[in-house]
């Protein structure tokens, strides 16, 4: 939660520049309290899983969420029970139908990175997903393929294939450490990353509405900003559980796949040992930070979200 200083108090501007998050008082006595309306658009074939885990982090603030599953309308999941799928998702059609808002959604990444994305079988509803953020949800988290996708609609950001599979936890430069969405970052971070597409760091620079706020040299743009559709995009997996990596792993292997033993992640890098998590404080943060930066921009009442 922020701390109250008066606007002209000198500590004001200093930690306002030093990201610490500082409210007025004046907007402090405007501010009402509802739960917070977070969706989840699930695209991974394993949806409890990623259900788990973005619902450790968003939920672990002090705020209340109002957590809700949402679904691809037509494309069936067969990696995942059809009464939990009925129990708990409902179609985006439906939910857009409505005319129902969102403080902020998330959209997962998917196993399909390797398609062009106007081959992607969903490709023209996720694209009126996009689209329909822009009126009905206050800010959007688009994560590794689904971040990628993201960028591709709105600003023809291009995804490349990589020759091998960038795979295993990498360090980071904190880019923006004054960002909201970087509050109590060290300057740098470990991430879990794997995916067989990069997007390059001079195809961001040559779009000006992007700013990128973690990357790595080894594996590049991480975090990308974009206010002008008030959403951050997110190529790696800060969501991912202390063994994700070494389940992707161990499946290759048993699939005769080639595969690299993921990077930086088992300790000596030696499979045979347990994997040690360095990236949960800053996965917490991240979500943490972004929802808090939800709690102070959106609307109080659902129905004006998307007005502005």
């Amino acid at each position: 939660m922020p701390i109250t200083l008066n606007e002209n108090l000198p500590a004001y501007r200093i930690l306002s520049d030093e990201g610490v998050m500082v409210m007025s008082p004046g907007r402090a006595a405007t501010q009402d309290i509802r739960p917070l309306r977070i969706g989840l658009l699930n695209l991974m074939p394993k949806k409890i899983q990623t259900e788990n885990q973005f619902a450790r982090l968003i939920g672990a603030t002090p705020l209340q969420i109002d957590f809700q599953l949402i679904r691809m309308s037509d494309h069936e999941s067969r990696n995942t029970a059809a009464d939990h799928m009925e129990s708990f998702y409902r179609p985006f059609r439906e939910v857009e139908a409505t005319g129902e808002k969102f403080d902020g959604l998330v959209i997962t990444g998917a196993p399909v990175e390797l398609l062009p994305f106007e081959d992607v079988t969903y490709w023209d509803e996720l694209t009126r997903v996009f689209d329909w953020t822009q009126s009905h949800v206050h800010s959007t988290f688009g994560v590794c393929w689904g971040g990628m996708a993201m960028a591709w609609h709105f600003h023809r950001l291009e995804k490349h294939a990589l020759d091998h599979k960038a795979f295993g936890c990498f360090r980071h430069r904190n880019l923006a450490p004054a960002s909201p969405y970087l509050r109590g970052f060290s300057d740098d971070v470990l991430v879990p990353v794997s995916r067989w597409t990069e997007i390059r760091q001079a195809d961001v620079d040559a779009r000006p509405a992007l700013r990128t706020l973690l990357a790595s040299d080894q594996c590049g743009p991480c975090l990308l900003e974009d206010p002008g559709h008030r959403a951050l995009y997110i190529f790696n997996h800060f969501e991912y559980d202390s063994t994700t990596l070494k389940e992707e792993y161990d499946r290759d292997v048993e699939a005769g796949k080639p595969i690299n033993v993921p990077l930086n992640y088992y300790p000596d890098d030696d499979p045979a040992r347990a994997p040690s998590n360095r990236w949960r404080s800053h996965a917490h943060l991240l979500y943490g930070n972004w929802i808090n930066e939800i709690y102070q921009t959106t609307e109080y009442d659902l129905s004006r979200i998307g007005e502005g």
